[in-house]
C-alpha cells in the first residue's frame, strides 16, 4: 500500500478538498449539500489519478535519476499504474458530471492533468499547465453549484486564478530542485511575484469589505510562510525540496484566504491543517 501512497503524492491530496470546498462555498454552494462530498470525491480521483499517470509517464527518467521511485523499483507494476491512473481519472470526471459540473471545464480540467503528464518533461511552458489544473478544478466545483449556470466560476474567477499562479510559482522551484548552487535571481524574483499573486488578490478582496482581524491574521500567516519559502529557495540545493514541501502544504492557506470571505471559521481550519501536511511529507514524500 505504501508504495501507491507515495506514487499518488498523498500528503497533498488534503489540498485537493480545500480546493473543492472553498470554490463550493465561494459559488454559493452550502456545506450540508451531500453534492459537496460527491465532488470532494470525484476531485480526490483526479488529483490521484493524474498524480500516478504523472510517474508512469516520467518512468524512463525515473530509471535513471529517480530509481528509488515506486515503477522504476518494481514495487508498481507500470501497466497497472496506467490502468489505476486512467481509471481514477475517468471515474472522477463521470462523478463530476454527474452532480453538475461543466462539461466543458471538466473536459478541459482531464485534458490539462494528461497533457502536463505526458509533456512537462519536454515543454518548459507546461508550468503554466499545472497552474491550469488547480485552476479548472477550482472552476469545476464552481460551476456544479447551480448546474447550466457559469455565475458560480465568474465569482470564484479571481481566486482560482491566484491559485493558478501559486501553483505555477511552486512548479517553477520545484524544477530548479537539483541545482546546487544559489537560485538565478531572475527565477527567484519570478517564483516571488507568483506565490504572493494570492496575497494580493485576497488583500484586495478584504480591503474593500472591509477585513475582520482574524481575516488579517489568515492573511499574515500566508506572508510569512510565502516569505519562509522564497527565502529557503534562495539558498538552492536540498533546501529547495524543504521550500516547496512548505509552499505545497501552503495550498491550504491559499484556500484559507479565499474562502476567509465566506467562512472564517472555516478559514481557521484550513490555516491549521497547513503544518498538519507538512507534517504528513515526513512519511509520505510531496514531490
Amino acid at each position: 500500500m505504501r508504495p501507491w501512497l507515495h506514487l499518488a503524492r498523498i500528503s497533498n491530496l488534503p489540498t485537493a478538498w480545500t480546493n473543492v470546498t472553498a470554490a463550493w462555498l465561494l459559488a454559493g454552494g452550502s456545506l450540508a449539500d451531500a453534492r459537496l462530498a460527491w465532488l470532494i470525491l470525484a476531485g480526490s480521483l483526479i488529483y490521484t489519478g493524474g498524480m500516478i499517470l504523472n510517474d508512469a509517464a516520467d518512468v524512463k527518467f525515473d530509471r535513471e535519476h529517480r530509481k528509488e521511485r515506486p515503477i522504476p523499483s518494481g514495487q508498481v507494476g507500470l501497466r497497472t499504474a496506467w490502468a489505476v491512473g486512467g481509471g481514477m481519472l475517468f471515474v472522477g470526471g463521470t462523478i463530476a458530471l454527474g452532480k453538475g459540473a461543466s462539461v466543458q471545464i471538466t473536459g478541459l480540467l482531464l485534458g490539462a492533468v494528461l497533457f502536463y503528464d505526458l509533456y512537462h518533461k519536454q515543454w518548459a511552458g507546461s508550468v503554466i499547465i499545472m497552474g491550469a489544473c488547480r485552476l479548472l478544478l477550482y472552476l469545476m466545483a464552481a460551476s456544479a453549484v447551480v448546474p447550466s449556470s457559469f455565475a458560480g466560476t465568474v465569482v470564484v474567477l479571481p481566486y482560482a486564478l491566484a491559485l493558478g499562479a501559486y501553483i505555477v510559482g511552486i512548479t517553477v522551484a520545484a524544477r530548479l530542485e537539483h541545482k546546487n548552487d544559489a537560485i538565478p535571481l531572475p527565477s527567484a524574483m519570478l517564483a516571488f511575484a507568483l506565490l504572493y499573486t494570492p496575497a494580493i488578490v485576497c488583500a484586495m478582496r478584504f480591503s474593500s469589505a472591509g477585513g475582520s482581524p482574524l481575516q488579517i491574521v489568515v492573511l499574515g500567516a500566508f506572508a510569512l510562510l510565502v516569505a519562509y519559502g522564497t527565502h529557503t529557495l534562495r539558498k538552492g540545493g536540498p533546501a529547495i525540496g524543504k521550500a516547496v514541501g512548505w509552499l505545497l502544504a501552503g495550498i491550504a492557506l491559499v484556500d484559507a484566504l479565499a474562502v476567509a470571505t465566506v467562512s472564517v471559521p472555516l478559514a481557521l481550519g484550513f490555516a491549521a491543517l497547513a503544518p498538519l501536511l507538512r507534517l504528513w511529507q515526513r512519511w509520505v514524500a510531496a514531490t
